[in-house]
């Protein structure tokens, strides 16, 4: 089995952190939103990825080469990017015929159990009630748990049962088919369409019975406040207290993830901060914040922040959306 990432978008509500760098490499409790996916996909016995990249994708391929050496992945380049169909349809020549493959995007955290949907004997895709459910795919069921119809962000939903962007698809070269006549349909007018339409395609044209599983907990990325609440989420579930800092005369209240070789002192840090590697703080006080690799803080007070990677910053007292690469000084 071949696991699909889409990972060619934009991210512009984490504007200015991804005008630098993928929102899957966007930090959030001490490593990039792409590492803890494919770190719980490989645990689970995932050992071969497709990763679909586009903007910055570079990045990506250079950042998934260093940290797994040994992972069988390759890079697809998506161009142009006209959504998660044409995306997942990119990979078609790297799946064999009547293999399943396994599709999540890659800005998404879901605890799921992968030994278990293979177990299942039908295409399964994950699903999570929430209050509003426009911004989202929606999966309709029936009284048997099969799914009637998927329909991307709808204006009107007529379920509150969002896909969270985990698909077992065993029918892979029936949706590859499907994918195939939307992308040529659309062609001539470079329209975007999404894994929806080829699943519903599926279901209206070829009568797929499609299952769903209930996704355990679901992190939301999307934006500023929801990073922060993954980042305070996660942070909780590790066993940070085991982790001893030996930093001069600074307070560490847990759950603080700290990177390598960074230098801090006469600070208090915490809770929910993640730190990354080689970074300088002095005299500052953060809560609830993630900072960037390679920056550097004095005399600030900051809280519910993110500091991008790069980054000076003294004398302040605000709540911040920093980008990479940048300086500020309130001195």
């Amino acid at each position: 089995m071949k696991v699909i990432v889409p990972v060619a978008g934009i991210g512009s509500k984490l504007r200015p952190h991804t005008h630098t760098q993928p929102k899957a490499l966007v930090p959030v409790a001490g490593k990039p939103i792409l590492s803890h996916l494919v770190d719980q996909l490989v645990l689970q016995g995932a050992d071969e990825f497709i990763f679909i990249i586009g903007y910055l994708g570079d990045k990506i391929e250079d950042y998934i080469s260093q940290r797994y050496p040994k992972l069988k992945s390759s890079f697809v380049i998506q161009e142009p990017r006209l959504g998660t169909g044409h995306a997942v349809y990119m990979a078609k020549d790297k799946i064999d015929k009547g293999e399943e493959i396994l599709i999540v995007l890659g800005d998404t955290i879901v605890d799921f159990d992968l030994a278990q949907l293979r177990k299942e004997d039908r295409s399964i895709l994950g699903i999570k009630k929430v209050d509003d459910p426009r911004a989202f795919g929606v999966a309709e069921i029936d009284d048997q748990g099969t799914i009637t119809r998927v329909v991307e962000k709808p204006a009107i939903p007529k379920s509150n049962n969002a896909l969270v962007g985990v698909y077992l698809i065993r029918e892979s070269e029936l949706l590859f088919e499907c994918l195939d006549k939307i992308n040529r349909k659309k062609a001539s007018n470079t329209q975007e369409f999404s894994l929806t339409d080829g699943i519903q395609k599926m279901i209206e044209e070829n009568k797929v019975v499609f299952k769903t599983f209930q996704a355990g907990n679901w992190f939301d990325c999307g934006s500023k406040e929801s990073l922060l609440a993954t980042n305070a989420i996660l942070l909780n579930r590790l066993n940070t207290e085991s982790k001893k800092y030996n930093f001069s005369n600074t307070i560490i209240i847990h759950p603080v993830v700290i990177g390598a070789n960074c230098k801090i002192s006469n600070s208090i840090l915490g809770p929910n901060v993640s730190i990354g590697e080689n970074t300088v703080i002095e005299s500052s006080i953060v809560t609830d914040s993630i900072i960037g690799t390679y920056s550097h803080l004095e005399t600030a007070v900051l809280t519910s922040s993110i500091i991008g990677s790069d980054t000076s910053l003294k004398g302040l007292r605000q709540s911040l959306n920093i980008g990479d690469s940048t300086e500020i000084d309130f001195t």
